[in-house]
């Protein structure tokens, strides 16, 4: 799976990190669909499951070039170093996207999703009695997540890195929200945006050479609360690669048809035409993060009405499903280069 990439590969593999990272931070938008449109999922989940006793044994024996190879590093390195920028820039982006921009935002996520449908089904030709079996079951088990309520906020370590482990199947399952599952589990805010913000200002200050932050409790809480979800996410995103790996070998036509079922059940999570519910106190304010960001409780969908705002938005949808067959593409050119 090594393979000589290219300068402009490689700053293409970054933007791809990005796209990812940036996915994964939205309800509803899953990074592997990301990867699967454009060209790079099966590379991505080999790689991954490289991550094993033999990676681990060539690490420890101090062999790290072996082990930079035998992992594809060169290729998982560009990838995550992208997700990491996003995480700190392009999805702050999107936030603000959001919070002013939220119809046009959510339907350019529509139309990506809708052409990620069509690309992954005109190339899937194995349609049987138990691949449409697969399908309903996805789409049900999509449309299903979609309407549960979220749970309450909850930092017992022990959830907060199975947290971790479920977030983290966005990159590797495409349709599959981590971060509309976070909600779910009534931990999107805590483990996304407080832990994340807790981290951010403790880099900025440690750049100024400010250890204040050593004896504040609260951010001390919430870095172990984000070391602790990272661990679990790496620990979910070797344990899925893996899992996949096998299933993908094995049942790939069952599992390429339950991933279309759960990209297709995913739509009612990015409907454009919803208004945010958000949670509401005792006495009828909103309920605030620590950050003062009003608490996303769930989202009310309904028909738009004709009018310039709605046109706008189908524009919008429009230009997500060229942006997905743009990705594909650059994909197909890709595994030309790089199988």
């Amino acid at each position: 799976m090594q393979s000589t990439r290219t300068l402009t590969d490689k700053i293409f593999l970054i933007l791809k990190g990005l796209g990812m990272g940036a996915a994964n931070k939205v309800p509803g938008v899953s990074g592997g669909v990301v990867a699967f449109v454009a060209g790079f999922y099966e590379e991505f989940i080999y790689s991954l499951r490289k991550v094993n006793g033999k990676a681990f044994k060539l690490f420890f024996n101090g062999r790290f070039k072996s082990f930079y190879n035998y992992i594809n590093g060169r290729f998982l390195s560009l990838l995550f170093f992208g997700m990491i920028v996003s995480y700190f820039s392009v999805s702050k982006i999107l936030d603000y996207l959001i919070k002013h921009y939220e119809l046009y935002v959510w339907s350019v996520f529509f139309g990506m999703i809708i052409g990620s449908i069509y690309y992954i089904n005109k190339n899937f030709k194995d349609w049987n009695y138990q691949t449409y079996l697969s399908l309903i079951i996805g789409i049900v088990l999509g449309v299903s997540i979609s309407f549960l309520n979220p749970a309450k906020e909850n930092d017992n370590l022990w959830f907060v890195f199975f947290c971790g482990i479920i977030s983290v199947s966005g990159m590797t399952l495409p349709g599959f929200s981590g971060s509309f599952i976070l909600i779910l589990l009534g931990n999107y805010v805590l483990l996304l945006v407080d832990s994340v913000n807790a981290l951010s200002a403790t880099v900025y200050e440690l750049i100024g050479g400010d250890f204040s932050f050593i004896n504040n409790s609260e951010r001390l809480r919430m870095l172990k609360v984000l070391i602790v979800f990272t661990l679990g996410s790496v620990t979910g995103l070797v344990t899925f690669s893996h899992l996949l790996s096998y299933i993908l070998k094995h049942y790939k036509s069952i599992t390429l048809s339950a991933i279309i079922g759960f990209i297709v059940g995913s739509l009612g999570v990015v409907w454009p035409w919803k208004k945010t519910v958000y949670k509401i106190t005792s006495d009828g304010n909103y309920l605030l993060d620590s950050s003062g960001e009003k608490i996303i409780k769930n989202y009310a969908r309904y028909i738009p009405d004709l009018n310039t705002n709605t046109y706008i938005a189908i524009g919008f949808i429009i230009l997500g499903i060229v942006i997905v067959l743009a990705l594909e593409i650059y994909g197909q050119k890709t595994r030309k280069t790089h199988v």
